[in-house]
Parts: structure tokens; C-alpha cells; sequence
């Protein structure tokens, strides 16, 4: 296997440093469009980097991309950028002839008149309606392979086929007792797709309703977290394991639920408030002349990096998939959960909790992939393969799951 690595931040560079440690691919070219950082995230690999190459490529640019891909003979994409360059580099790897992994699917686009109750554009979609071309083709795109989506929905895929006859309800479920000491608000992963996916109306998924949506922080709920974490606040959020499980997974409802905390939330609110979750450019004045510029670019670059975050952080993450139905005639109610304490993450890996929890499951599903554990045609999630393999190889990286019987 030779993998095109799109994206050197926190999760890319996490990415490398699971992988170097793996003997399953021959090669990872790590391209980013500034390529300082690929080749700062192939050479803190040391001894380990013989299989790496950094190299620069704008992820907007599908010919560029298509043309990396065949210069080293890559047979897969992997995207690690964030959600605008989705439909760009899911193209290029279909021209290219490349299998396609992603850990976040292309965007959403809420309805114009009802978008509180009536879906517009879901998540996915725009990849989707090109899941003909993929199987006629004979090739693969596996989107939303991160830990949410994609741990979380091989949760799923393992309560179906494991644990319960009868699924009443899925539900994700996500918390933390991280802090990050001299930060008031300090988001742990890229603020880009925080905002879209806070701010954006949250989607449900009811069998006999379909997807429909809600207001932004809706259902708030106390949900108890395992391994010390404890009772988090958790509310509605829009997230693609809603649009993916129920393609594969027969629930009568499934929910995302994230547990920001109420100082977070008010954050949000207000940057909404104020305009500043905006993507459309506006006009600032500037040294030389006005300057067109996104508002939530500046949001971005006023915050620090999440990757550098990880000598002041503490405590744990928790991904996990909460299942409720009946097994054997009686009921059941699991939580499916994988937790990763930081300080484990920077001690072992050099990088915090929540982007190594992400990085993680791509490698683990690449290796799965070069090892024929896992095939398939067409656009496809985590949800269509079977969850044991996976499970297994995710303990053997080190790093087990859990199961909680509630």
C-alpha cells in the first residue's frame, strides 16, 4: 500500500507517528499546503521516517492532487484537512484511480425556509450521489472513518450484530473532563469544524419519520462517562454518524449528542451573535487598502492550535455509542466506549488526546484494508464492514475499548 496523507495538523501528524510503527504500507507521502509542516511531521519521525516523503499540495486543486497520487504511485487518499476540501480530493482519488478515507464527510447546507425542521443538504450527500460511479468503477471511498464519525459507527455496527436482536435507539455520545491550563476557551480540535458542526441545525434520524432537524444545543441530557470522567451535559449536534448509521444499522432513532458544557455552548452562541461563525469573506480596512477576509478564519487564527495544546492539557476523552433494545426477549441498554487520557497520548506519541483519539482509527482501518480484512465497492461507511477486525486491531495498537452495561 502507498498512501497520499492530504493534511499535516494535528490529526496528519498524529497519523504519521501511529503509522511509523506499523508494517502494513510502503509508502506515506505527507503533503500539506504549507510544506514546512509536512516536512516538520516526517522529520520529528526520526529513524521511523524511511517510509515517509513530505511534499506541498494545494487540496483545492484536484489535478495537482490526481497528479501526487500517480507521480508516487499512491493507491490511496488519505484526507486530513478539514471539511471544505472534502469534495475536491474525494474527486481527484476517483480520477486517479485511488481508494478514498476520509474522517469527515462533505458538507451540509441547511434547508432555506425550515431549517429547524426540515433537512436541507446533509452531510454526505454531495459524496453519495456519486456512489454509483464508485461501484461501477470497482473503487472504494470510506467516509467517515475518524473516532466521530467512524469508531462510534463501528460501535454500532458491533451492537447490531453482537449484542442486541431488537435496536430501539443509537445514540453517540461524546465527552471529556479535559482543561488546558491559561485557556478560558481553548477548543481541542480544529475550530473551523467545531463551529460548522455546533452551529449548524443538529440532525435526527427516526425510522418512521426519516431525517428531520432541531434548534443548535437542543435535548440537553446529563450523561455519565466512564472511567472518572463522569456526569457531562450533553447536547443535539449535527454529526454524520446520524446520516450514516441508519444506511446500514436498523435503529428506530439515532441521535449525536456532544457534551460541550454551558460555557462553551455561550461561546458559540455569541460568536454566532456577533457574525463571527461566517464564512463569506467581508471587507476589513487594512495597511495597504481594504483586505476581504472570513470572519471565522479570524476566529481561527485567533485561537490557538489545537495540536500544540497537549503540555497543558489534561484529564480524558471519551468517543462512544450508546445502544438500547432487546436481546433474548429481555431489555438492554450498553455503552460501547473508547477513552484516551492525554497524558498516555503525550507520553507515548508526543501528541494530545483528542487528535490522537481521531488519528488513530483511519491507520487502523488502512491496515485493515492492505490486509483484505475489509473490501468493498462505492461510497461506503464504517457501518458496512464488520466491526470484530477492527476491534481487535484497535486493542492490539494499544489502545482497548470498552463495554458498559447501563
Amino acid at each position: 500500500m502507498r498512501v497520499l496523507l492530504v493534511g499535516a495538523g494535528g490529526v496528519g501528524t498524529a497519523i504519521t507517528r501511529i503509522a511509523a510503527r506499523r508494517p502494513f504500507f510502503d509508502l506515506m507521502v505527507v503533503a500539506d499546503f504549507d510544506p514546512a509542516r509536512a516536512e516538520t511531521a516526517v522529520a520529528a519521525l526520526g529513524a521511523d521516517g524511511a517510509r515517509f516523503r513530505a511534499g506541498r499540495v494545494d487540496a483545492s486543486d484536484e489535478g495537482a492532487v490526481t497528479a501526487l497520487l500517480e507521480r508516487h504511485g499512491c493507491d490511496v487518499l488519505l484526507n486530513a484537512t478539514d471539511p471544505r476540501f472534502v469534495m475536491p480530493l474525494f474527486r481527484a482519488a476517483r480520477d486517479a484511480g485511488a481508494t478514498y478515507v476520509d474522517m469527515a464527510m462533505s458538507l451540509s447546507r441547511p434547508h432555506s425556509e425550515k431549517p429547524y425542521e426540515e433537512c436541507g443538504v446533509k452531510l454526505g450527500d454531495e459524496q453519495f450521489a456519486q456512489a454509483g460511479a464508485w461501484e461501477e468503477a470497482g473503487a472504494l471511498a470510506l467516509v467517515g472513518m475518524g473516532v466521530e464519525p467512524g469508531l462510534s459507527d463501528v460501535f454500532a455496527r458491533y451492537a447490531a450484530d453482537e449484542l442486541f436482536d431488537v435496536i430501539e435507539e443509537i445514540g453517540v455520545r461524546d465527552g471529556a473532563d479535559l482543561t488546558v491550563d491559561g485557556h478560558g476557551f481553548a477548543p481541542s480540535f480544529n475550530i473551523w469544524t467545531t463551529i460548522e458542526e455546533c452551529l449548524n441545525p443538529p440532525v435526527v434520524y427516526e425510522r418512521d419519520r426519516g431525517w428531520f432537524t432541531t434548534e443548535p444545543f437542543s435535548e440537553p441530557e446529563v450523561f455519565d462517562f466512564p472511567e472518572g470522567i463522569g456526569p457531562v451535559e450533553c447536547v443535539n449536534v449535527e454529526h454524520e454518524e446520524v446520516l450514516l448509521v441508519p444506511r446500514w444499522v436498523d435503529a428506530r432513532r439515532v441521535t449525536f449528542k456532544y457534551g460541550l458544557g454551558r460555557e462553551f455552548v455561550d461561546t458559540l452562541r455569541t460568536l454566532h451573535l456577533l457574525g463571527l461563525d461566517r464564512t463569506e469573506p467581508v471587507t476589513v480596512p487594512g495597511p495597504d487598502g481594504p483586505v476581504r477576509v472570513s470572519p471565522r478564519d479570524v476566529v481561527a487564527a485567533c485561537l490557538p492550535d489545537p495540536a500544540t495544546l497537549g503540555g497543558r492539557m489534561r484529564g480524558k476523552t471519551c468517543a462512544g455509542t450508546w445502544v438500547r433494545g432487546v436481546k433474548d426477549g429481555a431489555p438492554r441498554e450498553v455503552y460501547l466506549y473508547h477513552v484516551v487520557d492525554n497524558e498516555w497520548s503525550m507520553t507515548e506519541y508526543g501528541c494530545q488526546a483528542v487528535v490522537w483519539q481521531t488519528a488513530v482509527n483511519p491507520v487502523v482501518a488502512l491496515e485493515l484494508l492492505a490486509r483484505g480484512a475489509w473490501t468493498g465497492t462505492g461510497v461506503l461507511g464504517p457501518e458496512a464492514f464488520p466491526a470484530g477486525p477492527f476491534l481487535e486491531l484497535l486493542t492490539a495498537y494499544g489502545s482497548p475499548w470498552g463495554l458498559r452495561e447501563q
